[in-house]
Parts: C-alpha cells; structure tokens; sequence
C-alpha cells in the first residue's frame, strides 16, 4: 500500500481547493491464505456431505437442494453487488449447456455413485477433471497443444487411476458402476469447463453474473426431472437435511465467492491449486468420521493422480526476450549468452 500523502507544511491559497487524499487500496479483511484453506476444507467435505445427505434422501433430490441453496446465496451476492443478469437469448442458450454439464449432471452423478462407493473413492475421482480437461483440449482448442510434459501427465494421472481401482486385482472390491459415475462425472466437468471457455468467454458479464445464472438455470433443470424420478419426501430427517443444505449454502454458494474472489486477488494459477487439496481432505473426512475403510493403494493412488494432473497443467516458460539493437542486455542474459559461446 503507498504511503498516504504529506500534508504541505502552509495551507493552499483561498482559490485553490486542496487535492483530495488518494483512495485507499481496499485489501480483503481475511488474507488469502485463509480463504484459500477454507475453500480446500469446504470442497474437500462436500463428498462427505453427499454421503450423508443420500443417508436420508434421493440422489436427484440431494442434487436440487444442493441447487437451491447455491443459487439463493449468489441471488444474495448479486443483488447486493448490483449485478445484472444476461440479455442475450443466445448467451442464456449457452448458460444451459453448461449448466448441465458443470452442475446438473455432474452433481447427480456424484451422489448417485456415493451410493456404492465411499465418499473418500469420490473425492479421488473428482481429482482427474484436469487428465480429462487436458485430453477433451488436445481436440477442443486449438491453441491448447499438449506438450511432452503434459502427456506424461495424462500417463501418469490414468496409472494413478488404476493404481487405485487396483486394476492388477481385477477391479475386486471395486464397484465399477458407482465409480464409473464418479469418473463420468469429473468428465462432465472438463467438458463444460471447455463449452464455457469456447462460447461465455466474451459476452460481457462478470463471471459472478454467469455463475449465478448457471446455477439457476441448474436448479430448473432438476426441478423439472427430480420429480419424475423421485417422490416427495415423507420426512426430514435432520442430519441429512443439514448436510445437503450445508453443501449448498456453502460447497456450492459461498465456495464460488470465495474462489472468484482468490482468482482476482492471485490469479487463476494459484486458486486452481485447491484442486489438489480436495482428494486429501475428502479421503482424512471419509475415514476419520465415516469410517471408510482405506487400503494402501488409495492413498498411494491418489498421489500419483495428482502428480500427473499437476504435470497436465504445467505451461512452458516464455523464452527470453531479445534486447533491441543498441540495448545493454537485462541482468542475467549476457552471461547466458557468454556461457555458451
């Protein structure tokens, strides 16, 4: 923050009117590091939560309360912030896809497979969106080509996949239906996080805008089916009903606050990095407080996924810029240039 300035030692003229104090540089009340372990911790227990929530619901109606409490807290955020929603039909057209492919969709997936799987199995499996987003990329974006180092990473993530699978046992002990929903579902993400970067990425509104928008038009989407595979309720039982509505109000609502504010305060490499927290926090909440059991290959597993989703989104460091004609050298790039000559 710059030093506030030095008031002059004899007062301005009658005629000139003293130049107001600069304004202040607003700096959030909690540093980012808290805000960044607290999201870790908030998406790290949402597979629990589903877990507990399914306990006493169906998956499609987990899904919509979840739905319904996300897009109430960002309604909030966005009225108090005076944020205006689309015009466009087309970017509303836009906003649907990819609603279904980042919230109904996956979301459903999600807490159908946790029916059959543990949450801790889940949490590993959400980890494999950037294996997923890096091979949709090779074929989406053309500006996005894979180099050596992030094909290795898509190698090594898919091994860490079958690491935990224990594929050298058969898949024994795994329920592949559940845990092929959990994987569907991480892909789900990769592709609508490739829709929104190809069609939502110029139209104007502020990604709280069309976040808010998203889980809206998410929250019809369920309205509309969870009905039709699912009968009303007869109770509510507490726990269940706690944790869906803790997934929402704060996995899905105030989760996406806290991430858009890291990603304007660190940018989107670091607040990306929380995505590498979520499988460890998820795997310590499933077996400390659900007692879901874990087998050596789960952890050791999960490490080598992350590894490779790490290497997936790794970028080449921009080469050195060349000194104009008559320009003396920056520090560091004439010895460079020395050494190997």
């Amino acid at each position: 923050m710059s030093a506030p300035c030095q008031q002059p030692a004899t007062p301005p003229a009658a005629s000139v009117p003293p130049l107001p104090p600069p304004p202040a540089i607003r700096r959030p009340a909690v540093d980012w590091r808290i805000r960044f372990a607290v999201l870790s911790l908030i998406w790290g227990f949402s597979f629990l939560l589903i877990k507990v929530g399914t306990e006493g619901y169906a998956p499609f109606q987990v899904t919509l309360g979840r739905l319904l409490a996300g897009t109430a807290v960002l309604a909030v955020a966005m009225a108090m912030r005076r944020e205006r929603l689309p015009r466009s039909a087309r970017t509303w057209g836009h906003i649907t896809v990819a609603a279904f492919f980042l919230n109904a969709l996956p979301f459903s997936l999600f807490s159908y497979a946790e029916l059959t799987i543990p949450s801790t199995l889940a949490g590993i499996c959400n980890a494999t969106s950037p294996l997923w987003g890096m091979a949709l990329s090779v074929v989406a974006l053309s500006e996005d080509r894979p180099t050596r180092r992030r094909v290795a990473g898509l190698g090594v993530g898919f091994l860490g996949v079958l690491t935990v699978l224990g594929a050298w046992q058969g898949f024994s002990g795994v329920d592949l239906p559940g845990t092929g929903m959990a994987l569907l579902a991480s892909f789900s993400y990769a592709v609508g996080w490739i829709y929104v970067r190809r069609t939502l990425a110029g139209t104007g509104s502020s990604t709280l805008t069309l976040t808010g928008s998203q889980l809206f038009v998410g929250t019809l989407q369920l309205a509309v089916v969870t009905p039709v595979f699912t009968s009303a309720p007869d109770t509510f039982p507490l726990l269940p009903t706690l944790s869906v509505l803790a997934l929402g109000a704060l996995g899905t609502g105030l989760a996406v606050l806290l991430q858009y504010g890291l990603v304007q305060e660190v940018g989107p490499t670091t607040g990306q990095m929380v995505t590498y927290f979520i499988p460890v926090i998820a795997t310590a909440a499933g077996v400390t407080l659900l007692g879901e059991q874990l087998t050596w290959n789960t952890p050791v597993g999960a490490v080598i996924v992350l590894a490779g989703a790490a290497l997936t989104q790794s970028r080449p460091s921009a080469p050195a810029r060349k000194p104009a004609p008559g320009e003396a050298p920056r520090s560091g790039e004439g010895r460079r240039r020395l050494s190997r000559t």
